[in-house]
């Protein structure tokens, strides 16, 4: 996970401020998907079966994998626990300049799971600089492999964003800030894969709390703060969303969905990093989401950042405080899912 600012898509936020209607949208209860990240966290995580029976024990149906474990999908097998297994980006330039080493990781990490659901392969999660030209044959090359193998159709492959990668204000002017990400973006609109985005309203709240008041990025707001059009934003979540539906409108693949690959809201460490604000972000997000977006009623996929707090993680203190649970599986605050 990394910083996703957004100081440029709220550059116009305080006019916008003004422009609000006060018509409350209610909630409708879902359950939604927990990423499960070990960065840091070395011996001291639950074994992969405890692990599982803590998804299956607060009713968790989904999980996002950065790398396949073996020991974490021997206990997935059989669950039903529908599964985002990433492929790290350190292995998107063989990926990419080899159909075979596609092949290859398709063989080892997921035909001797088929009683695994998986659902997604995430080729690399927010890749920058020179490594974004390996994700689109990355890409293509998982989709060949996976087609040999006789799972094509039957799990998506697509890649991880930032939110920093669709820009614009408001939301209807949403554009994508590189043109490789509007290529990748078409070519998940031929396969009928989604798009992943990471989206975080605590790092927007964060970069520009002049200009945002931290109830619309709660989901606290009493009306809508942001109005776009016929679209009324009651909350950044939406406002986020949204920005890259129309982002993939404007690259001619509006018929990509987006899937939130992560989102959460630290408890400890930093700015408006409590217990209470984490628990209020993630409960509403959990609440929220069967609603969908202004511009996409209807219901939305997303998984919250992340299972566990990752004590050891090197950076900012606010990185290792964004789970759900403490490593001795207690919770970190209550969430009801």
């Amino acid at each position: 996970m990394a910083r996703h600012g957004a100081a440029a898509y709220y550059y116009m936020f305080a006019v916008a401020l003004a422009l609000g209607v006060l018509a409350a949208i209610p909630a409708e209860v879902q359950s939604i998907g927990v990423a499960y990240s070990v960065n840091g966290n070395g011996d001291g995580l639950p074994s992969a079966s405890d692990m599982v029976k803590l998804y299956q024990s607060n009713g968790i149906t989904s999980m996002r994998l950065y790398f396949p474990d073996g020991d974490i999908l021997r206990a997935l097998g059989g669950t039903n626990i529908s599964l985002i297994l990433d492929v790290g980006n350190d292995q998107l330039a063989s990926l990419a300049a080899s159909a075979s080493s596609a092949a290859s990781w398709v063989k080892a990490n997921v035909q001797p799971h088929d009683d695994v659901n998986i659902k997604y392969i995430t080729v690399g999660n927010e890749v920058g600089g020179n490594d974004t030209e390996n994700i689109l044959p990355a890409m293509q090359n998982m989709n060949g492999a996976l087609s040999a193998a006789g799972l094509g159709g039957t799990i998506k492959v697509s890649t991880a964003v930032q939110s920093g990668v669709a820009t614009g204000f408001p939301p209807s002017q949403g554009a994508f800030s590189a043109s490789y990400i509007g290529t990748i973006a078409q070519y998940l609109a031929s396969t009928g894969a989604p798009l992943l985005a990471n989206v975080y309203p605590y790092f927007s709240y964060v970069d520009n709390q002049p200009n945002i008041d931290i109830n619309y990025a709660l989901f606290t707001s009493p009306g809508a703060v942001v109005q776009d059009g016929d679209n009324a934003y009651q909350n950044l979540f939406d406002a986020l969303v949204d920005t890259f539906y129309s982002a993939l409108e404007s690259a001619g693949a509006g018929s990509v969905e987006v899937v939130v690959s992560e989102s959460g809201w630290p408890s400890v460490g930093g700015t408006a990093a409590t217990k209470a604000n984490a628990q209020t972000y993630n409960q509403n997000l959990i609440n929220h989401v069967g609603k969908g977006t202004s511009k996409r009623p209807g219901g939305i996929e997303a998984y919250i950042f992340a299972m566990f707090n990752e004590d050891n993680k090197t950076g900012a203190k606010t990185e290792k405080h964004f789970g759900l649970f403490n490593l001795d599986k207690s919770p970190a605050y209550p969430i009801n899912f």
